[in-house]
């Protein structure tokens, strides 16, 4: 063997070579750098110097891609050179060693979220902990010994006129529709009003001077509640004072301006949101014509108030659907009533408009055709029967509002037959006379119930009632 070897050498001959860098590159684990003769897996070679050190380099590689190998990384597992088994970790580029989840990769527990959720980047804790308050640190380099004795609170910049006419219109003009006095005076609480304190009054009667009737009321309701809580009574004085100041212009839009600003004094002054003496400090002191108006009309109020015993507080009346039901059906019927005595169309259509009350007209209808069942004598019924033809034409009282007041009489029918035995013959007149007129249709008409004659036949008929249609 000694003797081939030799022979081989003799054959090949090999060049001296520099074998630092195979040594350096080489098999450390095995010892074998030095050597020209090496184990290349596992086999021994004799090979050129350069052939030798691309071998030992393709024979690391290898075993590098072994252990980094998707299959051992799965397992977590790989082999020493030296055959012992060593725990490695898996490499960040391997896909199985992304975390794409919190669950356990041993197979052990549920899958829950480690830590109940408390636990990652971006959390702030289990659900329900409490934080307690962060100790200032001494120590802190921006440690500020003023900080601790700070008070932070949030400021709110002044309105201006702009901003308050914008900030301040829809609010009122939504209390028009809800009559909440107690949400307008938390609006108005959250602004800072400053020096427009007084504007606020202002701005309210001047909406409501070109309203109905019904939101001058809400109008006077609405300072009487913020005078004291968000207005002082100095406030409510300076309003009227440029109101009575802004009144040549107020005109040009409502021309009985002053009339109604000399009603909304004296009912400020029974509210006692103005002094008693609030218009006797005017006397002498008046050059405007619309002005003196406005001071004399509410002077003959409070005098005839004090005097005659008139109602200031209900000076306005109390329109629209804020008044009570028992209320609302107390004047319908004296509407009704003034109707039949005078047999004025115009003032009854009047007069059931300023009630606006649109969803409450089939009330109207149903005491009109109540009122007609209990009068005695054909005037009446004429009388009713105009009214409703006048409302129905001029649209005042809707088809929707007609109907469920013939059907609402139809229901009570059998009751109000209790006190008056001929309602059934008269309903049905009635019915007709509408339906010729045109104030129902055919459909309604054919609703209206009838009281069939029910009666024992003596002969023939074995005792049997008679059906209800006999």
């Amino acid at each position: 063997m000694a003797t081939d070897c030799e022979a081989w050498l003799n054959s090949n001959p090999v060049e001296a070579v520099d074998l630092s860098d195979s040594y350096q590159f080489g098999d450390e684990e095995n010892g074998l750098g030095g050597n020209i003769d090496d184990k290349i897996n596992g086999n021994w070679i004799s090979a050129p110097a350069g052939t030798v050190h691309e071998a030992r380099l393709k024979a690391k590689a290898k075993r590098r891609l072994r252990k980094n190998s998707s299959r051992d990384s799965g397992r977590g597992d790989s082999l020493s050179d030296n055959g012992d088994a060593v725990r490695s970790a898996a490499p960040p580029t391997s896909p199985k060693g992304r975390v794409l989840d919190r669950r356990s990769r041993l197979g052990k527990g549920r899958g829950l979220p480690k830590k109940g959720g408390a636990g990652g980047k971006g959390v702030w804790g289990t659900p329900g902990e409490v934080y307690d308050e962060e100790e200032v640190d001494v120590r802190d380099p921006n440690y500020d010994e003023d900080q601790e004795s700070c008070v932070y609170e949030t400021v709110v910049l002044p309105l201006d006129e702009e901003a308050f006419t914008k900030t301040v219109t829809p609010i009122v003009q939504e209390y028009f529709e809800h009559g909440d006095a107690n949400e307008v005076a938390e609006l108005l609480g959250e602004l800072n009003l400053s020096s427009m304190r007084s504007d606020v009054p202002l701005l309210a009667v001047s909406l409501a001077l070109e309203s109905k009737a019904s939101h001058r009321e809400l109008t006077s309701r609405l300072l009487s509640w913020l005078c004291g809580r968000v207005l002082t009574r100095s406030d409510i004085e300076n309003a009227f004072h440029k109101l009575l100041r802004e009144l040549p212009d107020l005109v040009l839009d409502t021309p009985t301006a002053p009339q109604l600003v000399g009603q909304f004094i004296a009912r400020a002054v029974t509210d006692q949101i103005l002094t008693k003496n609030y218009i006797e400090g005017y006397k002498g002191r008046v050059d405007c014509e619309h002005a003196r108006a406005a001071l004399d009309r509410a002077a003959v109020l409070l005098k005839m108030s004090r005097e005659a015993g008139l109602r200031i507080d209900n000076l306005w009346g109390s329109g629209g659907g804020q008044r009570p039901v028992n209320q609302l059906i107390k004047e319908v019927n004296l509407l009704l009533q003034e109707y039949v005595l005078s047999g004025d169309t115009v003032e009854a259509e009047r007069c059931l408009r300023e009630l606006e009350v649109p969803h409450f007209h089939h009330e109207f209808v149903y005491e009109a055709i109540v009122m007609v069942l209990e009068s005695k004598g054909d005037k009446t019924l004429q009388m009713i029967l105009k009214l409703l033809k006048s409302l129905f034409d001029s649209s005042v009282i809707t088809v929707d509002q007609m109907r469920r007041g013939y059907e609402r009489v139809y229901m009570d029918i059998v009751d109000i037959n209790i006190d008056v035995p001929c309602a059934y013959s008269i309903l049905e007149h009635f019915v007709d006379k509408s339906f010729s007129t045109g104030v129902i249709d055919a459909k309604l008409r054919d609703l209206c119930p009838c009281r069939g004659r029910k009666r024992f036949v003596s002969e023939g008929d074995g005792g049997r009632l008679k059906p209800e249609s006999y």
